[in-house]
Protein backbone atom coordinates (compact mmCIF):
# COMPACT_ATOMS: atom_id res chain seq x y z
CA UNK A 1 0.00 0.00 0.00
CA UNK A 2 1.58 3.35 -1.04
CA UNK A 3 2.16 5.87 1.70
CA UNK A 4 -0.01 8.95 1.97
CA UNK A 5 1.53 12.33 2.64
CA UNK A 6 0.32 14.57 5.47
CA UNK A 7 1.11 17.95 6.97
CA UNK A 8 0.43 18.00 10.72
CA UNK A 9 -0.10 21.41 12.32
CA UNK A 10 0.60 21.55 16.06
CA UNK A 11 -1.12 24.36 17.96
CA UNK A 12 0.06 25.97 21.17
CA UNK A 13 -1.52 23.14 23.21
CA UNK A 14 1.29 20.87 21.99
CA UNK A 15 3.88 23.09 23.70
CA UNK A 16 4.27 25.17 26.85
CA UNK A 17 5.88 28.45 27.88
CA UNK A 18 8.57 26.98 30.16
CA UNK A 19 11.25 24.54 29.02
CA UNK A 20 10.41 21.64 31.39
CA UNK A 21 6.67 21.94 30.76
CA UNK A 22 7.27 22.05 27.00
CA UNK A 23 9.11 18.73 27.03
CA UNK A 24 6.23 17.13 28.92
CA UNK A 25 3.62 18.56 26.55
CA UNK A 26 5.48 17.46 23.42
CA UNK A 27 5.37 13.81 24.51
CA UNK A 28 1.63 13.75 23.82
CA UNK A 29 2.12 15.20 20.34
CA UNK A 30 4.98 12.77 19.67
CA UNK A 31 2.73 9.81 20.51
CA UNK A 32 0.04 11.08 18.12
CA UNK A 33 2.54 11.58 15.28
CA UNK A 34 4.13 8.17 15.84
CA UNK A 35 0.65 6.61 15.61
CA UNK A 36 0.21 8.26 12.20
CA UNK A 37 3.62 7.07 10.99
CA UNK A 38 2.72 3.50 12.00
CA UNK A 39 -0.47 4.00 9.98
CA UNK A 40 1.67 4.48 6.83
CA UNK A 41 1.80 8.28 6.56
CA UNK A 42 4.79 10.35 5.48
CA UNK A 43 4.63 13.48 7.59
CA UNK A 44 5.79 17.07 7.64
CA UNK A 45 5.20 18.88 10.94
CA UNK A 46 4.68 22.58 11.41
CA UNK A 47 3.78 24.35 14.62
CA UNK A 48 2.72 27.44 16.53
CA UNK A 49 5.30 29.63 18.27
CA UNK A 50 3.21 32.55 19.61
CA UNK A 51 4.15 32.49 23.32
CA UNK A 52 7.71 31.34 22.59
CA UNK A 53 8.63 34.03 20.05
CA UNK A 54 7.13 36.65 22.37
CA UNK A 55 9.20 35.32 25.28
CA UNK A 56 12.41 35.46 23.24
CA UNK A 57 11.70 38.97 22.00
CA UNK A 58 10.87 40.21 25.50
CA UNK A 59 13.92 38.61 27.12
CA UNK A 60 16.42 39.80 24.52
CA UNK A 61 14.96 43.30 24.36
CA UNK A 62 15.13 43.59 28.14
CA UNK A 63 18.73 42.38 28.10
CA UNK A 64 19.61 45.05 25.53
CA UNK A 65 17.88 47.67 27.69
CA UNK A 66 19.99 46.68 30.72
CA UNK A 67 23.28 46.46 28.83
CA UNK A 68 23.89 49.00 26.08
CA UNK A 69 26.60 46.81 24.52
CA UNK A 70 23.78 44.73 23.06
CA UNK A 71 20.97 45.60 20.67
CA UNK A 72 17.34 44.52 20.62
CA UNK A 73 16.79 41.59 18.23
CA UNK A 74 14.83 41.83 14.97
CA UNK A 75 11.63 39.77 14.90
CA UNK A 76 13.10 37.59 12.17
CA UNK A 77 15.92 36.55 14.52
CA UNK A 78 13.42 35.71 17.29
CA UNK A 79 11.43 33.61 14.82
CA UNK A 80 14.53 31.66 13.80
CA UNK A 81 15.50 31.11 17.46
CA UNK A 82 12.02 29.77 18.27
CA UNK A 83 12.14 27.40 15.27
CA UNK A 84 15.48 26.10 16.49
CA UNK A 85 14.78 25.44 20.15
CA UNK A 86 11.22 24.18 19.64
CA UNK A 87 12.37 21.92 16.83
CA UNK A 88 15.22 20.66 19.01
CA UNK A 89 12.81 19.47 21.70
CA UNK A 90 10.30 18.11 19.21
CA UNK A 91 12.77 16.15 17.09
CA UNK A 92 14.52 14.56 20.08
CA UNK A 93 11.29 13.49 21.78
CA UNK A 94 9.93 12.18 18.46
CA UNK A 95 13.14 10.24 17.84
CA UNK A 96 12.81 8.58 21.26
CA UNK A 97 9.12 7.74 20.70
CA UNK A 98 9.84 6.17 17.31
CA UNK A 99 12.85 4.14 18.48
CA UNK A 100 10.86 2.85 21.47
CA UNK A 101 8.37 1.47 18.93
CA UNK A 102 11.09 -0.15 16.88
CA UNK A 103 10.84 2.45 14.11
CA UNK A 104 13.90 4.05 12.56
CA UNK A 105 13.04 7.32 10.85
CA UNK A 106 15.44 10.29 10.98
CA UNK A 107 13.84 13.48 12.32
CA UNK A 108 15.13 16.86 11.18
CA UNK A 109 14.23 20.48 11.90
CA UNK A 110 14.62 22.90 9.01
CA UNK A 111 15.02 26.63 9.61
CA UNK A 112 12.48 27.90 7.10
CA UNK A 113 12.06 31.31 5.44
CA UNK A 114 8.82 32.51 3.87
CA UNK A 115 8.47 35.27 1.31
CA UNK A 116 6.08 38.14 2.04
CA UNK A 117 5.08 41.12 -0.08
CA UNK A 118 6.52 44.46 1.13
CA UNK A 119 3.31 46.10 -0.13
CA UNK A 120 1.02 43.72 1.75
CA UNK A 121 -1.66 45.88 3.40
CA UNK A 122 -0.97 44.07 6.69
CA UNK A 123 2.12 46.25 7.15
CA UNK A 124 -0.12 49.32 7.30
CA UNK A 125 -2.61 47.59 9.62
CA UNK A 126 -0.62 45.50 12.15
CA UNK A 127 -2.58 43.09 14.35
CA UNK A 128 -0.10 40.91 16.29
CA UNK A 129 0.75 42.20 19.79
CA UNK A 130 4.20 41.12 21.02
CA UNK A 131 6.84 41.81 23.64
CA UNK A 132 6.97 43.38 27.06
CA UNK A 133 4.88 46.23 28.45
CA UNK A 134 6.45 49.66 27.97
CA UNK A 135 6.06 53.05 29.56
CA UNK A 136 4.63 55.92 27.54
CA UNK A 137 8.13 57.31 27.05
CA UNK A 138 9.45 53.98 25.76
CA UNK A 139 6.44 53.65 23.46
CA UNK A 140 7.16 57.08 21.96
CA UNK A 141 10.73 56.00 21.22
CA UNK A 142 9.43 52.93 19.44
CA UNK A 143 7.13 55.07 17.34
CA UNK A 144 10.04 57.36 16.46
CA UNK A 145 11.81 54.28 15.07
CA UNK A 146 8.80 53.67 12.82
CA UNK A 147 7.36 50.85 14.93
CA UNK A 148 3.67 50.54 15.81
CA UNK A 149 2.52 50.42 19.43
CA UNK A 150 -0.83 49.83 21.09
CA UNK A 151 -2.04 50.96 24.52
CA UNK A 152 -3.33 48.24 26.84
CA UNK A 153 -4.48 48.15 30.45
CA UNK A 154 -0.97 47.48 31.83
CA UNK A 155 0.90 49.79 29.47
CA UNK A 156 2.06 49.96 25.87
CA UNK A 157 3.20 47.07 23.65
CA UNK A 158 4.58 46.61 20.15
CA UNK A 159 2.13 45.55 17.47
CA UNK A 160 3.39 44.06 14.22
CA UNK A 161 2.06 42.93 10.87
CA UNK A 162 0.80 39.49 9.89
CA UNK A 163 1.30 39.43 6.10
CA UNK A 164 0.16 36.70 3.75
CA UNK A 165 2.79 34.01 2.99
CA UNK A 166 3.71 33.78 -0.69
CA UNK A 167 6.50 31.22 -1.04
CA UNK A 168 8.51 28.85 1.16
CA UNK A 169 12.13 29.19 0.10
CA UNK A 170 13.25 25.84 1.50
CA UNK A 171 10.37 23.80 0.01
CA UNK A 172 12.72 21.83 -2.26
CA UNK A 173 14.76 20.83 0.79
CA UNK A 174 11.59 19.70 2.57
CA UNK A 175 10.61 17.54 -0.42
CA UNK A 176 14.10 16.06 -0.74
CA UNK A 177 14.12 15.10 2.94
CA UNK A 178 10.67 13.53 2.61
CA UNK A 179 11.83 11.47 -0.35
CA UNK A 180 14.78 10.32 1.78
CA UNK A 181 12.32 8.96 4.41
CA UNK A 182 12.89 11.75 6.94
CA UNK A 183 10.29 13.13 9.31
CA UNK A 184 10.54 16.88 8.69
CA UNK A 185 9.74 19.80 11.02
CA UNK A 186 9.45 22.98 8.93
CA UNK A 187 7.96 26.48 8.80
CA UNK A 188 7.62 26.72 12.58
CA UNK A 189 5.59 29.72 13.68
CA UNK A 190 4.50 30.38 10.09
CA UNK A 191 8.11 30.60 8.95
CA UNK A 192 10.58 33.46 9.15
CA UNK A 193 9.02 36.34 7.15
CA UNK A 194 11.51 37.72 4.63
CA UNK A 195 11.50 40.33 1.89
CA UNK A 196 13.25 39.53 -1.38
CA UNK A 197 15.71 42.25 -2.37
CA UNK A 198 17.58 41.11 -5.46
CA UNK A 199 19.59 38.09 -4.36
CA UNK A 200 19.23 39.02 -0.69
CA UNK A 201 16.54 37.95 1.77
CA UNK A 202 15.86 40.56 4.46
CA UNK A 203 13.95 39.68 7.61
CA UNK A 204 10.64 41.49 7.97
CA UNK A 205 9.23 42.90 11.22
CA UNK A 206 6.22 40.60 11.12
CA UNK A 207 4.74 37.30 12.25
CA UNK A 208 3.03 35.09 9.67
CA UNK A 209 -0.13 33.20 10.59
CA UNK A 210 1.08 29.58 10.93
CA UNK A 211 -2.12 28.08 9.50
CA UNK A 212 -1.78 30.04 6.27
CA UNK A 213 1.81 28.84 5.86
CA UNK A 214 0.71 25.28 6.73
CA UNK A 215 -1.63 25.38 3.74
CA UNK A 216 1.21 26.61 1.52
CA UNK A 217 3.47 23.87 2.89
CA UNK A 218 0.85 21.17 2.27
CA UNK A 219 0.41 22.34 -1.32
CA UNK A 220 4.18 22.47 -1.83
CA UNK A 221 4.79 18.86 -0.75
CA UNK A 222 1.62 17.64 -2.53
CA UNK A 223 0.07 16.40 0.71
CA UNK A 224 -3.10 14.35 0.73
CA UNK A 225 -4.14 15.54 4.19
CA UNK A 226 -3.83 18.75 6.20
CA UNK A 227 -4.37 17.87 9.86
CA UNK A 228 -4.71 20.59 12.51
CA UNK A 229 -4.17 19.18 16.00
CA UNK A 230 -5.70 21.42 18.65
CA UNK A 231 -7.07 21.44 22.18
CA UNK A 232 -10.75 21.14 21.17
CA UNK A 233 -12.80 18.10 20.17
CA UNK A 234 -14.36 19.67 17.08
CA UNK A 235 -15.14 22.95 15.41
CA UNK A 236 -18.21 24.47 17.05
CA UNK A 237 -20.82 26.69 15.49
CA UNK A 238 -21.36 29.43 18.09
CA UNK A 239 -18.44 28.34 20.30
CA UNK A 240 -18.83 29.51 23.91
CA UNK A 241 -22.55 30.20 23.56
CA UNK A 242 -25.47 28.20 25.02
CA UNK A 243 -26.65 27.27 21.51
CA UNK A 244 -23.20 26.05 20.42
CA UNK A 245 -23.18 22.84 18.38
CA UNK A 246 -20.30 20.65 17.18
CA UNK A 247 -19.70 20.24 13.47
CA UNK A 248 -18.69 16.75 12.32
CA UNK A 249 -18.31 17.82 8.69
CA UNK A 250 -18.20 21.17 6.92
CA UNK A 251 -18.48 21.62 3.18
CA UNK A 252 -16.53 24.37 1.44
CA UNK A 253 -19.78 26.26 0.78
CA UNK A 254 -20.86 25.98 4.43
CA UNK A 255 -17.46 27.10 5.70
CA UNK A 256 -17.43 30.13 3.42
CA UNK A 257 -20.92 31.00 4.66
CA UNK A 258 -19.81 30.71 8.28
CA UNK A 259 -16.81 32.93 7.56
CA UNK A 260 -19.15 35.60 6.16
CA UNK A 261 -21.29 35.27 9.30
CA UNK A 262 -18.14 36.06 11.33
CA UNK A 263 -18.80 33.25 13.82
CA UNK A 264 -15.20 32.05 14.28
CA UNK A 265 -12.59 33.73 16.50
CA UNK A 266 -10.08 35.63 14.35
CA UNK A 267 -7.07 34.68 16.48
CA UNK A 268 -8.04 31.06 17.02
CA UNK A 269 -10.29 28.97 14.78
CA UNK A 270 -10.79 31.32 11.82
CA UNK A 271 -7.26 30.94 10.34
CA UNK A 272 -7.61 27.13 10.48
CA UNK A 273 -11.00 27.25 8.74
CA UNK A 274 -9.67 29.50 5.99
CA UNK A 275 -6.57 27.36 5.45
CA UNK A 276 -8.62 24.15 5.38
CA UNK A 277 -11.04 25.58 2.82
CA UNK A 278 -8.30 26.87 0.52
CA UNK A 279 -6.46 23.54 0.71
CA UNK A 280 -9.58 21.51 -0.10
CA UNK A 281 -10.54 23.78 -3.00
CA UNK A 282 -7.19 23.12 -4.69
CA UNK A 283 -7.89 19.46 -5.54
CA UNK A 284 -10.61 16.81 -5.45
CA UNK A 285 -8.32 14.35 -3.67
CA UNK A 286 -7.42 16.37 -0.59
CA UNK A 287 -8.80 16.27 2.93
CA UNK A 288 -8.52 18.69 5.85
CA UNK A 289 -9.28 17.84 9.46
CA UNK A 290 -9.36 19.73 12.77
CA UNK A 291 -9.09 17.41 15.78
CA UNK A 292 -7.66 17.07 19.31
CA UNK A 293 -4.08 15.83 19.64
CA UNK A 294 -4.98 12.68 21.53
CA UNK A 295 -7.43 11.60 18.78
CA UNK A 296 -5.22 12.17 15.75
CA UNK A 297 -5.39 8.57 14.49
CA UNK A 298 -9.14 8.34 15.10
CA UNK A 299 -9.56 11.60 13.19
CA UNK A 300 -7.84 10.41 10.02
CA UNK A 301 -10.12 7.35 10.07
CA UNK A 302 -13.24 9.50 10.40
CA UNK A 303 -13.95 8.72 14.04
CA UNK A 304 -13.13 12.12 15.57
CA UNK A 305 -12.70 15.79 14.79
CA UNK A 306 -14.25 17.99 12.11
CA UNK A 307 -13.78 17.00 8.46
CA UNK A 308 -13.89 19.39 5.52
CA UNK A 309 -15.48 18.23 2.29
CA UNK A 310 -15.52 19.67 -1.23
Amino acid sequence: MPKKRMVVVLGRDAFAETFPEQQKAIKKAAKAIADLIEDNYDIVITHSNGPQVGMLHTAMTEFARLDNLYTAPPMSVCSSLSQGYMGYDLQNILRTELLNRGLYKPVVTLITQVKVDPFDEAFANPTKVIGRYMTEEEAEKEQQKGNHVVKQEKGYRRIIASPNPLEIYEIDSVKALLEANHLVIASGGGGIPVLEQGTNLKGASAVIEKDATAKLLAEGVKADTLLFLTGVEKVYYGFGKPEARPLDTISVAEAEGYIKEDIFESGSMLPKIKAAVEFIKGSDNREAIIAPIEKALDAVHGRAGTHFTK
